[in-house]
């Protein structure tokens, strides 16, 4: 694998993560999926003060082995072990039912690297803001409290780990009176 400029490489994390999604919209059925890849990069560099390429990239490819046929192979044949390693740490298995991967989440938070620990935290952020903007199709204000609990428990397990992001989720906590 040659060695390339930083930003050369990112940008190839992006293209890749566009390619990837590029069929796919949001739960709200209107804003193409790839927004929020870029959003959870863009939270972590802009927000939470992020400049480790490694994070950032990983941070693009999040969600591509979950929700696209892309494979762990094919992460880390172009991006290489320590990216797919994060990829890996917040990649949900999808042949477990839906409650049994939101358990694992939480228990995951507290015992996953750092680096996987900064992209969840600017994940559970970005989807939070969304929710907050336009509830998915389908979704009852039941489920919408519900996820609110859920991404708190997971937040909660992650604790110490960039404080500006999680001031950012607690001031939405503290909206919906989790806090």
């Amino acid at each position: 694998m040659e060695v390339l400029h930083p930003t050369a490489k990112l940008m190839q994390g992006l293209q890749f993560a566009a390619r990837a999604h590029r069929t796919q919209l949001r739960k709200d059925n209107e804003t193409p999926y790839i927004n929020h890849p870029i959003n959870v990069a863009t939270i972590l560099a802009v927000e939470g003060g992020i400049s480790d390429e490694t994070v950032l990239i990983a941070a693009l490819l999040h969600d591509t082995v979950e929700d696209t046929d892309v494979t762990f192979e094919d992460i880390e044949t172009h991006f290489g072990e320590e990216i797919c390693g994060i990829v890996r740490e917040v990649t949900d298995d999808k042949t477990l039912e839906k409650q049994e991967r939101k358990r694992l989440q939480i228990e995951h938070a507290a015992t996953s690297s750092k680096k996987a620990k900064l992209v969840k935290l600017a994940d559970k952020l970005d989807n939070l803001r969304d929710l907050g903007r336009k509830a998915p199709i389908g979704w009852s204000l039941e489920r919408q409290e519900q996820y609110y609990v859920w991404a708190k428990k997971v937040v909660d397990n992650m604790r110490g780990t960039n404080a500006e992001l999680e001031r950012k989720l607690d001031d939405i906590f503290k909206e919906k009176k989790l806090l």
